[in-house]
């Protein structure tokens, strides 16, 4: 219990610390305000229960580093407990006898200690660990980032160590003294079973007399709750400061159809002068909002295929400058002031156009960030404000313009289909199909990917599919100007593409590229086209689960199979076990890569980077993922995406002996007999 003296210290040095981080909270807000659209409440007891759950569950985090993060979860809890904590320790300094009136609740104050006592210990066990692993192993590869990647001045001098420091000094500080301060009182009134680990400790204070004990209690005390005082004004500073702001993150997202949906812009408004992102106050709410939300844990980079193949982006980093960025100028940027262009300051110009948009760095973040998005608005600043961008993409920007497709080629869209004994009809000729085979621009202009076409046209006919084609009214969907910042060609080709659907008003729409998928299945909605789309390997599955394959027509094993998930067909959009089904339908078994599934590594087409010449760095990413592959012992890497084909066999001069590369479709197809003529040598994707 306080002194009358004690409390009004008290009162006014709360007074004070909420004054000083008000400021702080203040402009925090008033800058994350300042971004475009808006944070999303909608849905809110959903919201409300997904944020929860991420919070407390920490699901995201438990990915990867599971004995960090089994460390990180303890101190979550911990820190959540010491909520209710302190509210009742400062309860306990200004009502006399507060603690008899919890001691009358019997049961329930002695699960209180009980859980306060092993919640203490794991928040200070934890924090020694992170201290541990902060400054004595400092050269920690996922601490670390490679001297290529663009770093705020201040990430160069040491300052997330520094900030480390200050958030684990004060960590220790507050839940420390509390600790000690239940030591002490276990000292003074004897073993507490429902205090285990006080109880352990209390024997390092019984040489003191018991005015002694008092006076060291209530010193505990003032340095447990003064702590919070002391650290207040300088949280919204902090990294710590993701304690609040990342359940607040997940909890105003926006809501997107997967993964990589990206927002249209709206050319039609006269009122917009900024297409994309140039400046911080161009980024969407959401955005800036991830900057404060950051915990700086670098896991996006250790899973970002151009990172980890030595270009010069890190996802982290970005994240990272961002919020120095802020924390250098934080009154200024919430009175208006302008933030220097993004692309110099927070990343580099190498480091945007390394992007693959897999959306790997979305995925693994524990705290929802979406450096991803960043890196794409930026591009459209690039492409349509400044007219920047690698030289390699205005070919397939004017092949898109001008043939519909970025090979630039102005032959007819149906040559993959010449010299089959199959008929494909197009709508006109079949005008009630049941299913459109969407065929995509790789199809129609890469010798390679006619391959899957034949195959899965041998599928559908096997199966008593009635199917149809566009042909020559099928255009590019547009995925590669989208990711490439070229937004109003893909709004050209997108509203061409839906009028065109519109009008057949397919009743199912199967489709060999995942980016097609993507974009007929999660994006057209923006432009007023829904359509039920599948992907072939769902198809197939699908077909061989009702017993229209006769899979018996081909006894013989076929060799070791490895799988490849394109980032586009599982991570993006959640189309991981179809694929598996039929390897496991037509052969028994398969080998599964170390990463797979929702942590696929990228084959390195994405993001338009298939048009383009890689950006520098220490391996290509078609490479590291063939070499991967091979690592397996599998005699052929499938596959379910004429990009990922197309990138591995480019990939194979460099890896003597890989594995042959076949598509899913391609492997069930040789099952069913004779299979499919071969259509040309596959050539070279550039």
């Amino acid at each position: 219990m306080l002194t009358p003296v004690e409390q009004l210290l008290f009162i006014l040095l709360t007074l004070l610390a909420l004054g000083a981080a008000y400021t702080g909270f203040l402009e925090m807000a008033l800058i994350i305000n300042r971004g475009e659209r808006e944070l999303y409440l909608d849905r809110l007891p959903a919201r409300l229960w997904r944020a929860l759950i991420v919070y407390l569950g920490q699901p995201t985090t438990l990915k990867t580093r599971r004995i960090s993060s089994l460390f990180h979860l303890g101190i979550v809890w911990g820190f959540t407990y010491y909520f209710l904590v302190n509210v009742l320790d400062g309860l306990r300094g200004f009502i006399p006898d507060f603690t008899d009136t919890l001691r009358s609740t019997g049961a329930l104050y002695d699960l209180y200690r009980l859980a306060g006592d092993l919640l203490s210990v794991a928040v200070l066990v934890g924090v020694v660990y992170f201290i541990l692993r902060r400054f004595v192993l400092p050269n920690r590869k996922e601490l670390a980032y490679h001297p290529n990647v663009l770093l705020h001045p201040r990430v160069k001098a040491g300052g997330i160590t520094q900030d480390s420091l200050i958030v684990a000094g004060f960590i220790l500080l507050h839940v420390g003294a509390r600790f000690l301060g239940e030591a002490v009182h276990v000292a003074q009134h004897g073993t507490d079973v429902f205090m285990p680990f006080a109880s352990l400790v209390a024997p390092l204070f019984s040489g003191l007399s018991a005015d002694g004990l008092k006076l060291l209690e209530h010193g505990f005390w003032w340095l447990a709750l003064g702590g919070i005082l002391l650290f207040f004004p300088y949280f919204a500073a902090s990294k710590h400061a993701h304690l609040f702001m990342a359940p607040l993150n997940f909890l105003t997202r926006p809501r997107r159809t997967s993964l990589g949906e990206l927002e249209p812009l709206d050319f039609e408004d006269e009122k917009i002068e900024q297409f994309g992102v140039n400046r911080l106050h161009d980024l969407p709410k959401t955005q800036i909002f991830d900057a404060f939300a950051c915990i700086m844990c670098n896991r996006c980079q250790d899973v970002c295929p151009a990172y980890v193949t030595g270009k010069e982006l890190s996802p982290s980093a970005l994240e990272i400058n961002k919020r120095y960025l802020i924390r250098d100028n934080m009154s200024g940027l919430a009175a208006g002031a302008e933030s220097p262009p993004l692309i110099g300051s927070v990343i580099s110009e190498a480091a945007v156009w390394a992007c693959t948009a897999c959306g790997a760095c979305v995925d693994i973040c524990p705290v929802g960030n979406e450096p991803m998005f960043d890196i794409l608005y930026m591009r459209r600043d690039a492409v349509l404000m400044q007219s920047e961008f690698p030289a390699q993409l205005q070919n397939a920007f004017k092949g898109m313009e001008r043939q519909g497709n970025p090979w630039q080629n102005g032959d007819s869209r149906m040559n993959w289909a010449k010299g089959l004994d199959i008929a494909v009809p197009t709508v006109d000729e079949n005008p009630d199909f049941d299913v459109l085979y969407w065929m995509g621009c790789a199809v129609s202009y890469d010798p390679r990917a006619q391959l899957t076409a034949r195959a899965l046209v041998k599928i559908l006919h096997t199966a008593g599919v009635n199917f149809a084609v566009l042909g020559e009214a099928e255009r590019c969907t547009g995925d590669v100007a989208r990711r490439a910042g070229k937004e109003d060609l893909y709004f050209e080709l997108a509203t061409t593409n839906v009028e065109t659907l519109n009008e057949v008003n397919p009743k199912r729409i199967v489709v060999t590229c995942p980016h097609c998928f993507h974009n007929l299945a999660k994006e057209y909605h923006q432009f007023g086209g829904s359509y039920n789309v599948v992907h072939h390997t769902e198809l197939i599955d699908e077909l061989i689960k009702a017993g229209r394959l006769p899979m018996s027509a081909r006894l013989d094993k076929m060799p070791n199979v490895t799988f490849h998930d394109p980032c586009y067909l599982g991570r993006h959009n959640g189309v991981i076990e179809a694929p598996r089904n039929v390897l496991m339908a037509a052969n028994g078994e398969y080998t599964e890569m170390p990463r797979a599934k929702m942590n696929s590594f990228c084959c390195g087409a994405g993001g338009a980077q298939f048009w383009k010449e890689e950006e520098h760095g220490t391996k290509a990413v078609n490479i590291e993922r063939y070499e991967e592959a091979k690592a397996t012992g599998a005699d052929v890497v499938a596959v379910g995406c004429p990009f990922c084909m197309q990138m591995f066999e480019s990939a194979r001069p460099a890896v003597p002996d890989g594995p042959a590369i076949k598509d899913v479709a391609e492997l069930i197809a040789e099952r069913l007999g004779e299979a499919a003529p071969a259509a040309e040598t596959p050539a070279a994707h550039q």
